[in-house]
């Protein structure tokens, strides 16, 4: 993997992650919006103070800021998630380019929001006391932190354990070995419960539904759309046949 190719890689990704970005933001709004818009309507409802002007309006929020949080935040994993491929490719088994990326990408929705999402679960407006974001925040960030990080020490594991155990072995122990310290680091964190009395509990689940749904379709449009990318640049293609029917010598790609 030259640096040519780790750059256009890097590009492809984050193209990819603006793909897969927009399909996000069409769940977001069509499944998240609605919710949002409920729990807002429950604060309001619920609120001791009236009159407050808005800075930035709902329609605002629900159209352009959330078209430009979710592009940006596409664009920019997409970007870390193509150095991850970069980093895999040829280092987690005989998987070609496709492959790799369906597996970084499986890898990455798991560890950066799946097993956070089970300890700290998305929350709409209305739900969470003002006082405690900035403990809720730092616990949440801290959880995806160990989440990579257990991840990475498990594939390190399962290299070490492939030549004593096999392949499939080696794999389900350190699998185990991932859920067993991520039990325990849900253990150890504090629990966060700061539903008010009173909020609907189908609306919360229909709202983390549809936080889980648009990050479960960001990541199968990355993997789809970046293997695709990835296997046109890096397999190389025989060239098409000349007119006496003698195929030019295949290059490969660096760009």
């Amino acid at each position: 993997m030259n640096s040519v190719s780790v750059r256009a890689l890097l590009v492809r990704g984050m193209l990819a992650g603006l793909a897969a970005g927009v399909l996000a933001l069409i769940v977001a709004y069509l499944l998240g919006e609605p919710q949002v818009d409920s729990a807002i309507a429950f604060e309001e409802a619920h609120s001791h103070e009236h009159g407050g002007e808005e800075a930035v309006s709902r329609t605002l929020q629900s159209t352009a800021g959330l078209a430009t949080g979710v592009l940006v935040y596409g664009v920019a994993l997409g970007g870390i998630a193509a150095l991850a491929f970069c980093v895999a490719l040829g280092r987690v088994g005989r998987f070609g380019p496709r492959a790799t990326a369906a597996l970084v990408s499986l890898g990455a929705l798991l560890t950066v929001y799946v097993v956070p999402f089970l300890k700290y679960p998305a929350n709409p407006p209305a739900v969470g006391d003002p006082d405690t974001i900035a403990k809720r925040t730092t616990l949440y960030f801290l959880m995806i932190a160990l989440s990579v990080l257990l991840a990475v020490c498990a594939v390190v594991l399962g290299k070490r354990l492939a030549p004593r155990l096999g392949a499939w072995y080696a794999t389900v122990a350190a699998a185990a070995g991932f859920v067993v310290a991520v039990g325990l680091a849900y253990a150890f964190l504090p629990a966060i419960n700061e539903v008010p009395e009173g909020f609907s509990a189908t609306l919360l689940w229909r709202f983390r539904l549809s936080a889980l749904a648009t990050q479960l379709l960001l990541w199968t449009g990355f993997g789809l759309v970046f293997g695709h990318f990835a296997e046109r640049l890096l397999t190389p293609r025989p060239a098409s046949g000349t007119r006496t029917g003698t195929a030019a010598p295949a290059a490969t790609p660096t760009s």
